[in-house]
């Protein structure tokens, strides 16, 4: 009996494709080989219970912070978190150096990201005439000001529910509404009884087998009366609501129109504006409009923040409305970004120097979880996953080679070479990858450990690398 395919699009492969989430039991134990993830399982279960303070809303004023050498699966750990999380709670990735724009205060872009990252869900029950379109007939008239010409007086709509049909009609500013949702007989639409507001849900399934081929989204026939209350959630972040508000809005003329497109650089949103949008959230949120939903910010590469970005992070931290933020390194002691001039900070201004590149006083709000370097069969295991997710063959004593290759170099190295490696088996009519490909690609490309090896053993004759 062969597997039905699914209907659902593909997503491309990217570095991450395999993790689906954190790989932890019932009792929050890390299993082996579970949602993509491999090993680490230490700081799994750590991560699972800094989870559970997510989900129970007691992890704010604080921050999660991955450290550990380059590929050791931190990023990974970050994203299986977002999973976990599900799709309605904001995920908001960013890279410390990020903040050093040309455009806006590096203080502006960290307050964007913690906005994008704080998610609003607004409930409103909202009178509605919904159902299947059976009648859309517009009635035409005389132009009052002009003796050439018809205007649409009014339209006629016949909705149709489960229940009943209703006909009703329509001024004709709601019909070009339905004109912009292009609705036609047949599809199942709503329309606001106080705004006005038309709102395309779908086709009907009555009409499913229309056609053989059609990229159309098929809705079930509303059930109750055409006239009804409907509760209508809507998920919005914070910077959606401060960049609505920001934008200044020009006139419809086309100078207006291209003077806007032209202009093309970023809005910088004032702290009033949001003090503003903060105070109407709040009063939504206490008239039970309105939900708030704490979502993650990932900075990774943290180190690359300078003292002025940790000294706003430090604060945004405090704020009411904050997300939960994870941060990530790869650095032990280093010296903090812009701190070679502070008073204290050594004879030479070669700055202060403190754990991870982050002040301390940032450091004693962090859990710190740790990443550990992968074994050789965690490594082997790893590859395996991602030959899966690539749909590539490989022999067994290749796989060995890579992930022998992956101890002596890095985990990141050995997947490298994988996609070069099926290309070459390809291209000498293979449907597998052999040694002798992965020895071939291993000759073709350098590590970085070798790399560097190779340039010292130079020495002198570096003039010639110019």
């Amino acid at each position: 009996m062969s597997k039905t395919q699914s209907t659902s699009r593909e997503q491309r492969v990217a570095s991450h494709s395999h993790i689906k989430g954190l790989g932890l039991d019932d009792e929050g134990f890390a299993k082996e080989d579970r949602n993509g993830f491999v090993g680490q399982r230490a700081a799994r279960e750590a991560c699972g219970l800094v989870l559970q303070l997510i989900q129970s809303r007691r992890f704010s004023g604080r921050a999660l912070l991955l450290a550990g050498g380059p590929g050791t699966g931190k990023t990974a750990l970050a994203l299986a978190i977002a999973q976990e999380l599900g799709p309605k709670v904001p995920f908001c990735p960013m890279v410390g150096s990020e903040v050093f724009s040309s455009e806006v205060k590096k203080t502006e872009v960290l307050m964007e990201n913690f906005r994008r990252a704080i998610g609003l869900r607004v409930k409103e029950t909202k009178e509605v005439y919904e159902g299947e379109v059976t009648e859309l007939t517009p009635a035409e008239t005389e132009n009052p000001l002009s003796g050439y010409g018809k205007t649409i007086s009014h339209v006629v709509v016949a909705l149709k529910t489960v229940k009943g049909t209703k006909q009703l009609r329509l001024d004709p500013s709601i019909y070009e509404s339905i004109q912009k949702e292009r609705v036609t007989i047949g599809d199942v639409i709503y329309i606001e009884a106080n705004t006005g507001a038309v709102k395309r849900v779908g086709r009907s399934d009555a009409y499913a087998t229309e056609f053989d081929l059609e990229a159309e989204e098929y809705v079930p026939l509303p059930k109750g009366d055409v006239h009804k209350k409907k509760e209508i959630v809507q998920d919005v972040t914070l910077h959606d609501l401060d960049m609505a508000n920001a934008r200044p809005q020009g006139g419809q003329d086309i100078m207006s129109v291209m003077g806007q497109l032209v202009k093309g650089r970023r809005t910088e949103v004032t702290d009033k504006l949001r003090a503003e949008i903060n105070k109407v959230v709040n009063s939504y949120i206490e008239q039970g409009i309105a939900e708030l939903i704490p979502g993650v910010l990932f900075i990774d590469e943290v180190h690359m923040l300078d003292i002025e970005a940790f000294t706003y992070l430090n604060r945004a931290l405090e704020s009411t409305i904050s997300p939960h933020v994870i941060l990530a390194t790869n650095r032990g002691l280093t010296t903090i970004r812009g701190t070679d001039n502070e008073p204290g900070s050594g004879s030479h201004g070669e700055g202060i120097v403190s754990p991870h590149g982050v002040p301390v006083d940032l450091l004693d709000r962090c859990m710190i979880v740790r990443t550990l370097p992968y074994s050789r069969e965690e490594i082997k295991e790893v590859l395996g996953l991602r030959l899966k997710v690539e749909g590539l063959g490989v022999k067994e004593d290749a796989l060995d080679k890579l992930a022998d290759d992956g101890v002596r170099t890095s985990l990141r190295y050995a997947l490298q070479l994988l996609t070069p490696a099926s290309i070459l088996a390809k291209l000498s009519g293979r449907t597998e990858i052999t040694l002798e490909d992965v020895g071939e690609t291993d000759s073709l490309f350098l590590d970085a450990k070798s790399s560097a090896r190779m340039l010292s053993q130079l020495g002198g004759q570096s003039q010639y690398l110019r």
